[in-house]
């Protein structure tokens, strides 16, 4: 499914919300990644807007940084 350039720029909005409090974190992508239960390539992916992650891997990505899910959605 190709996506509009708005999706787009909302995809790579979160990846950098993600970016954002990851670093907060002090943590690598497979550092973070593995506190996730996630691949660190996946990780990777989502923070450059490449991914639409789902609902339930961005509850794990926002508990790994102590925000909300919210807080990642952010626009």
């Amino acid at each position: 499914m190709e996506l509009t350039k708005q999706e787009q720029s909302y995809l790579l909005k979160v990846g950098e919300n993600i970016r954002k409090y990851r670093n907060q974190t002090g943590l690598s992508q497979d550092k973070f990644a593995l506190k996730c239960k996630l691949d660190r390539t996946y990780i990777s992916s989502i923070e450059r807007g490449g991914r639409n992650v789902s609902l339930l891997n961005l509850r794990k990505i926002a508990k790994a940084c102590g925000v909300s899910p919210s807080d990642l959605l952010n626009y």
